[in-house]
């Protein structure tokens, strides 16, 4: 688990992290189908979450920005692929998300449908963070992703969010269940990010581990 004070993070990573996510950005387009994706000339990352697990506000306080992602107490709001820019380094993706039983079955199938072969065909796509929200840990829809990243090879890596609205003991008995669980899928990161968005809780640490991972995805290109 990471859940780490920022003393404790490699200071370069920080900064680097802090440079890329508060740096310029731009809105490129939101896809609505497969045929709508921008050109996969950068390396991309990837946000998806069951419905309501807090996915925009995790993005809109990474880049400390309040209406990067749009936040919607109504589930499902997201029903396309957005894709941010970061300069000219990074492109981020916020995914529809999954999981949600009150919309339109026809709607839910489409989203899905798009999200799967998206994750399945992405040359591009360098790491998926699978949101978790650390009320309810992981759930059978969140299995379905691990399972299908999983399949297609795709590096994914869990961030717990909305970590301030449940007790610390019973938290932690959550992670540790959440962690065994990723044991078991070959595509998973073995650690787990613990955040908080309304606390602004964890932002450092995930800034840091992308950074990381772009220059890891450098040195490997």
């Amino acid at each position: 688990m990471i859940d780490l004070a920022t003393d404790a993070l490699d200071p370069d990573l920080v900064q680097a992290g802090r440079t890329l996510l508060l740096g310029p950005v731009s809105f490129v387009m939101g896809a609505a189908s497969l045929r709508d994706l921008p050109p996969d000339e950068l390396p991309e990352i990837a946000f998806a979450g069951r419905s309501n697990v807090g996915k925009s506000s995790l993005i809109n306080a990474l880049t400390e920005r309040g209406n990067l992602a749009r936040v919607s107490n109504t589930p499902g709001r997201t029903q396309q692929l957005n894709f941010f820019r970061f300069a000219d380094r990074m492109m981020m993706v916020d995914m529809p998300g999954y999981g949600y039983a009150e919309a339109p079955k026809a709607m839910v199938k489409a989203w899905q449908k798009m999200v799967f072969s998206y994750l399945r065909g992405r040359s591009n796509l360098a790491r998926v963070y699978v949101l978790i929200d650390g009320r309810h840990g992981v759930k059978e829809n969140d299995r379905e992703v691990f399972k299908l990243l999983d399949d297609a090879a795709v590096s994914y890596q869990v961030v717990v969010t909305k970590a301030d609205k449940e007790k610390a003991p019973v938290l932690a008995k959550r992670l540790q269940a959440i962690e065994t669980e990723l044991r078991r899928h070959v595509a998973a990161y073995p650690e787990v990010i613990v955040t908080s968005s309304r606390k602004m809780r964890g932002m450092e640490t995930l800034r840091a581990a992308i950074a990381r991972l772009l220059l890891e995805n450098n040195q490997g290109g």
